[in-house]
């Protein structure tokens, strides 16, 4: 299996630069045996009473700080919490930047340069920890936007919000889970109201998360561990609604990792908290996961792979085929789509 598989071109203008408004007025593609143009708002008629979504509640961080060595600029985005005063992030211009080398940031936070690791992605030391670092960057860092959402400059204030779900809970993501921005309290209700039952689990989102592949052959890509957490409640509430008879919907490709790294083979959920390096390709047998609503995803990434492997890798191509063709928006921004696993129970 080859990286090439699963490339597509993308014209520049299918990408969305801000979100829809209201965020559930977004579009969705019904994925199954056919494909059928729905709205986001259309998830309770899709739904069954007695279904339960499983949504990541976790919090993105304003990761993306400036400062200076020197004279020199300095752009970091932090992307991996390595220990409380210690991060992994992604520097601009990286090759300034030097073993033991000192940068100050706004809001008079510091930090000393440890190293670089064989990726290029700097080792920093900050001189704040834990609480106190978050709190620092809540105040001067801005969202850690992808590369293909342009902006003049850093994320802007409208990004804050757009850039965070609804429920957003748990601080620790340096990238979104991006189905759930479609949510609203609106949307929350009249699931409610159709008998839809809901459950949250927690996994931050890395940045490893969204990056292309760069080895040809899929063995050799390894993703980055990402933290996640399934508690008793979320576990029981899985597990109630299956064995009632409900179907188990993930909601974005994190909630859908996590789930299936708790999973028993007979599908049950149970409670786990660690971190995940699963990678999922196409022949990955599903064990608790019915239904996936998700966005549209890069070319060549782990994300496009994982979709792939739950609706089938041809349906998955017919269906952003006919996107493309119908003014779909695309990536994190964009619409969604709910996918059907290839043999649907």
């Amino acid at each position: 299996m080859r990286v090439a598989d699963f490339d597509y071109d993308l014209p520049p203008e299918a990408i969305a630069q801000r979100p829809a408004v209201p965020r559930d007025s977004a579009r969705l593609l019904v994925v199954g045996e056919s494909i059928e143009d729905k709205g986001v708002r259309d998830l309770p008629t899709l739904l069954r009473a007695g279904d339960v979504m499983v949504f990541n509640d976790t919090r993105v961080i304003p990761s993306r700080i400036s400062g200076r060595r020197g004279e020199a600029r300095i752009e970091a985005t932090l992307i991996e919490e390595l220990a409380a005063d210690r991060w992994r992030a992604l520097a601009r211009p990286a090759r300034r930047l030097r073993k033991d080398d000192h940068v100050a940031f706004a809001g008079g936070l510091a930090a000393t340069v440890e190293g670089k690791d064989t990726d290029g992605a700097v080792i920093f030391r900050f001189d704040r920890a834990g609480a106190a670092l978050r709190d620092l960057l809540e105040k001067h860092g801005s969202m850690p936007l992808p590369p293909y959402i342009k902006r003049p400059g850093l994320a802007d204030d409208r990004d804050r919000i757009d850039y965070q779900t609804v429920f957003a809970a748990e601080p620790g993501a340096v990238a979104a889970p991006t189905a759930g921005l479609h949510f609203t309290g609106d949307l929350f209700d009249a699931l409610d109201s159709a008998g839809i039952r809901r459950a949250t689990v927690t996994l931050h989102v890395g940045a490893g998360t969204f990056l292309p592949v760069k080895t040809d052959d899929l063995r050799g890509h390894k993703l980055h561990a990402e933290w996640g957490c399934i508690g008793t409640n979320a576990a029981k509430a899985v597990n109630s609604a299956r064995q009632a008879g409900g179907r188990v919907i993930a909601v974005g490709t994190t909630a859908l990792r996590i789930l299936e790294t708790a999973a028993k083979a007979d599908g049950r959920i149970a409670p786990v908290e660690g971190k995940t390096e699963l990678f999922i390709l196409p022949g990955y047998r599903f064990r608790a996961v019915d239904l996936l609503l998700t966005n549209f995803h890069l070319p060549r990434s782990t994300l496009l792979m994982l979709v792939s492997a739950f609706a089938g890798t041809g349906r998955v191509r017919q269906a952003y085929a006919h996107a493309l063709e119908n003014g779909y928006r695309f990536y994190s921004y964009g619409d969604a789509c709910l996918l059907s696993p290839e043999t649907a129970r």
